[in-house]
């Protein structure tokens, strides 16, 4: 007697499907690069590279052109703006940009920098940069985890609850340290780490590179970048398939947290000082520099490349408009501008998706 069969076989029209799944999938690298780019485009990377390309060359032709003018190539510039300004704003645009991914909004960010800024700045005269770098992480989590449990377990919508606990903790700043400056010592400050000069590069470029990529992995490469999509997509299939959408919220209000906790180092050691309420322009930055970068405002879409671009074209643009004398108003107006502009592709692109 034959012995039956304990496998699965695949029938003939499934074995065709699966072979033809495989010979659509590019071999080339023309081919392959082609075909990521299709999912950078539905992430809305690829549209704002470009405006951010055609913005560069553009004023890189007019530095050539009119070098005193606009100094915007200067090494000054170059070292002492851009490789400054960009890497925080991009850090914390891509922590506010996973947060928003999953579904959710933290506009307490501002006062979050603060706290934790000041955090680093006492522990580390009480103590060790490395003991106040832990100090400053760790408050960044705590911060973003309350915030998280009250969001995901009273089901109050996050706009309203972080809104509300940024004003307590721009109150727990001042309780913490007072109305004055918290100020660090210049030699126990790690400048050469974080803030390094080398050449018309800065070391905040590093740190941004390196977070990028550990957040690129994980929300491109790894299975829980793909709950992350899941639950900001959609929470009732999310939970169809067993992704717990609570426990997704909570970790990415995690991640966030510690970037903001990272972020607040990068800034005090630049400054070696640190007023409360004196951040809260980042709060808004961070979250232009998300949407700017094509993350969605209802959740479920965004990568991070599109974060970081985002990040430089704001702080790219604020630089240039400055450079050019142009009076404040006007940055705020173009920013402005820049957002909403912003806001308005996305809703049309996911409008075209669906």
């Amino acid at each position: 007697m034959a012995k039956k069969s304990t496998g699965l076989v695949a029938s003939a029209d499934t074995q065709a499907i699966v072979k033809t799944s495989d010979e659509a999938r590019p071999s080339t690298i023309i081919g392959k690069l082609l075909n990521n780019l299709q999912f950078v485009r539905g992430r809305g990377a690829l549209e704002i590279g470009i405006v951010f390309v055609i913005l560069q060359l553009l004023m890189i032709g007019y530095a050539i052109v009119a070098p005193r003018d606009f100094p915007y190539l200067d090494p000054a510039n170059l070292s002492g703006v851009l490789s400054q300004d960009i890497p925080v704003l991009g850090i914390l645009g891509i922590g506010v940009g996973i947060l928003m991914i999953s579904g959710e909004f933290d506009l307490s960010l501002g006062s979050a920098i603060a706290f934790c800024a000041i955090m680093f700045i006492k522990v580390t005269n009480a103590s060790n940069w490395g003991v106040g770098l832990a100090a400053a992480i760790a408050s960044g989590v705590v911060i973003a985890l309350i915030n998280g449990l009250l969001v995901v377990y009273t089901k109050i919508p996050s706009f309203i609850a972080t809104l509300g606990l940024g004003f307590f903790w721009a109150g727990a700043s001042i309780f913490l340290n007072g109305p004055i400056p918290s100020n660090m010592s210049a030699k126990d400050a790690p400048v050469q780490l974080f803030v390094g000069d080398f050449g018309s590069i800065r070391a905040q470029v590093f740190w941004m590179v390196a977070i990028a990529i550990v957040a690129w992995f994980l929300l491109h490469r790894h299975r829980f970048g793909n709950h992350i999509y899941a639950v900001g997509g959609n929470v009732s299939a999310a939970k169809a398939i067993s992704i717990n959408p609570n426990r997704v919220k909570l970790v990415t209000f995690a991640i966030y947290g510690s970037l903001v906790g990272f972020a607040s180092v990068l800034i005090a050691v630049r400054t070696l000082s640190m007023q409360p309420n004196s951040t809260q322009d980042y709060t808004l930055l961070a979250v232009a520099a998300a949407v700017v970068g094509g993350v969605s405002l209802n959740g479920g879409r965004g990568s991070i490349i599109g974060m970081i671009v985002g990040a430089a074209l704001i702080k790219s643009l604020n630089d240039g408009l400055i450079l050019i004398n142009a009076d404040g108003y006007y940055i705020q107006l173009f920013v402005g501008l820049l957002i909403v502009l912003a806001a308005v592709i996305n809703r049309r692109v996911e409008g075209s998706a669906s």
